[in-house]
């Protein structure tokens, strides 16, 4: 496993410094956050050539809506995401990362026709049908990732998420991307879980059970790392804690505790 961090917990005015700090402490990359990142492809190529270290990843973030009952809204979220897919070919990203539902369902509960639930999955299906396809071409992956049920109504577990990827047969480049503060939140046991759908995860973000930085809390790192080892987990171990794609003006305080934490990681087996 490589370890990496979100941008917005690393402190620095320009791409260059977040790199450097990233290298102080001994990372291997560093995830982005897809909107607005095509204008800044260049300055990131720059700084990865500098530092030597990697792009992980790109995070779809909140862009768009893409299981809107609107078709143009849908649409639009699409194009954001192809272009996300984009600008992880050009820093080099292993792939994107996208939460397909935020908040509330917004589709029509046309039962007995169909449930909310099932529009929702059959939205995504048609959407992975295509983006499969692309992926593949291109040479990147994608990562549906579960999120609890306070911030989706839609995808919450491991299980959920290997559910989208059964609809389009386990294609080889679409993964789930775990999430440990999700995980505690809503698997029954996090290991259980890790050792069921282990074989499906291609990324893996690391908080720990309070969303605080990773020994901060309850999880039990060691056991996690064992877990994924075990299900010969190969791919990044990205830290987002705190308010993800919110966390810049709070990474002074992140900075201070960040060496401890990843000490922490890396002796438990990250």
């Amino acid at each position: 496993m490589r370890l990496a961090i979100q941008e917005d917990m690393l402190p620095g005015q320009t791409i260059l410094e977040k790199f450097q700090q990233a290298k102080t402490l001994g990372l291997d990359g560093i995830e982005f956050w897809g909107h607005g990142l095509t204008a800044r492809v260049p300055e990131i190529a720059a700084a990865m050539e500098q530092t030597g270290l990697a792009a992980s990843s790109v995070n779809y973030g909140r862009q768009g809506q893409l299981l809107s009952p609107d078709r143009t809204e849908r649409e639009a979220a699409l194009a954001a995401l192809r272009q996300s897919i984009v600008d992880a070919v050009d820093i080099e990203a292993a792939g994107v990362v996208v939460v397909p539902q935020w908040g509330a369902s917004i589709v029509p509960d046309l039962t007995p026709y169909k449930s909310v639930r099932q529009l929702e999955y059959e939205l995504l299906h048609n959407h992975l049908r295509s983006l499969s396809d692309y992926v593949y071409a291109i040479g990147v992956h994608l990562y549906i990732a579960p999120v609890n049920h306070y911030e989706s109504a839609f995808l919450n577990t491991l299980a959920d998420a290997a559910d989208v990827r059964r609809r389009v047969k386990d294609h080889p480049h679409i993964h789930i991307a775990a999430n440990v503060f999700h995980m505690a939140l809503e698997e029954r046991d996090m290991l259980v879980a890790l050792g069921e759908f282990g074989a499906g995860i291609g990324h893996i973000y690391l908080a720990d059970s309070n969303r605080r930085l990773p020994g901060q809390g309850m999880v039990d790192f060691k056991a996690l790392a064992a877990a994924l080892n075990d299900a010969n987990y190969s791919g990044w171990a990205v830290l987002s804690c705190g308010t993800p794609g919110m966390n810049q003006e709070h990474a002074g305080a992140w900075w201070d505790d960040l060496p401890t934490s990843i000490a922490l990681l890396k002796k438990a087996g990250f």
